[in-house]
C-alpha cells in the first residue's frame, strides 16, 4: 500500500450539464495531471465518437472539448491509499461533496464511470439529479457498453449535439 494521494479537483464549468464521475485517477492518469490518461481507456474514444468528433490527444484539447460539450469530470474519491489503479485496492478515503457540487450548477444527470464510482457515491446518500451506474470505460472491464454511454447521453443532449 502506498501513501495517502490526492485526486483531481473537479473539472467543471458554469453550463455543464453532466457530471461524469469516476473512482480515481490512474497511475498513468496522475503522471499526466488529467483524467483518463490512460491510453487504452475507453472514455475519450466514448464520448468523442457519441458528438462525431476526433478524440481529443493533448490535454488542452481535452479541456476545448469538455467545456464546448458541457460535460463535467470529478471523481469520488478525492484523497486514499492505493495500489497502482486497482479500485479494489482503495484504502482510507475521502469522499468528494459530489451533492453540493450538483446543488450550485446547472448539471442534470451524473454517470458514475463504473460499479466502484456509483457504491461510494451512494455511500453519502442519493443526489438530487438523475444518477446512472455506468459500464466502466477501464480496459480492465470486459463488458463494456459503448451503446449504454450513447444511450445514457443521448438522454442529456438530445438534438444539441
Amino acid at each position: 500500500m502506498s501513501g495517502r494521494i490526492e485526486g483531481f479537483a473537479p473539472f467543471v464549468f458554469p453550463d455543464s450539464r453532466v457530471l461524469i464521475l469516476g473512482s480515481f485517477p490512474s497511475v498513468r492518469s496522475r503522471a499526466q495531471g488529467f483524467y483518463y490518461g490512460n491510453p487504452q481507456n475507453r472514455f475519450w474514444r466514448t464520448v468523442s465518437a457519441f458528438f462525431g468528433e476526433v478524440v481529443p490527444r493533448e490535454i488542452g484539447q481535452k479541456r476545448d472539448f469538455l467545456r464546448r460539450r458541457q460535460i463535467a469530470l470529478w471523481d469520488v474519491v478525492t484523497a486514499c491509499e492505493i495500489v497502482g489503479s486497482s479500485d479494489a485496492s482503495i484504502r482510507n478515503e475521502e469522499l468528494a461533496d459530489v451533492a453540493a457540487l450538483v446543488r450550485g450548477s446547472r448539471i442534470e444527470a451524473v454517470l458514475c464511470n463504473g460499479k466502484t464510482a456509483y457504491t461510494l457515491l451512494m455511500r453519502g446518500g442519493a443526489l438530487p439529479v438523475r444518477t446512472v451506474c455506468m459500464p466502466s470505460t477501464s480496459p480492465a472491464n470486459p463488458r463494456f457498453s459503448q451503446g449504454a454511454w450513447a444511450q445514457e447521453l443521448e438522454k442529456i443532449f438530445g438534438e444539441c449535439r
